[in-house]
């Protein structure tokens, strides 16, 4: 079980209503997406890292950044953006185009193939995700889309972000 106050706490933990025992078993599932996410992604015939996949999700999503913008989203450097767009560039999936109104400035767009290989990923992921779901309750199901949205709407709230020390 992952701890957030510390390593060496291995006190069993009760779920309840306090929301950092909540937190610990939220910790736990996160990472089982996360492992779950992960797998999913590398069954797909073509196998991209997670550095890739971020990457293609960002210029899926704002096609036509150019590389320092691109670097900025993903929280990496020039030359580690500039590594990774040539490797996929090189297997089809990214293209750099002139920008049309500045010569000196190229934008970055996926392929159709870079396209196809996304909505393969998600596909994969969905499916992994639904067999997890399926094993589940109907009314345990329920709960958890209910919780998911409490979640969502209660990120939205200025006192949730991290950093905040209000222990509600």
């Amino acid at each position: 079980m992952t701890y957030l106050d510390g390593a060496g706490n291995d006190q069993a933990r009760e779920p309840g209503d306090d929301p950092r025992a909540v937190a610990l078993e939220i910790a736990d599932a996160v990472e089982g997406l996360a492992d779950l996410w992960a797998v999913a992604a590398q069954d797909a015939p073509l196998r991209l890292s997670l550095h890739q996949l971020r990457a293609l999700r960002t210029l899926e999503s704002a096609p036509g950044l150019n590389l320092t913008a691109l670097a900025e989203r993903l929280d990496i450097g020039m030359p580690t953006a500039s590594r990774l767009c040539d490797r996929l560039e090189a297997a089809g999936l990214l293209e750099r185009t002139s920008h049309p109104h500045n010569r000196r400035e190229v934008q970055l767009s996926l392929t159709t193939h870079g396209r196809l290989v996304l909505g393969e990923v998600s596909d994969r992921r969905a499916r992994a995700l639904a067999a997890v779901l399926g094993g589940m309750d109907p009314t345990d199901l329920a709960a958890l889309r209910g919780g998911l949205r409490a979640f969502h709407m209660a990120r939205q709230l200025p006192s949730s972000w991290p950093g905040d020390t209000d222990p509600r």
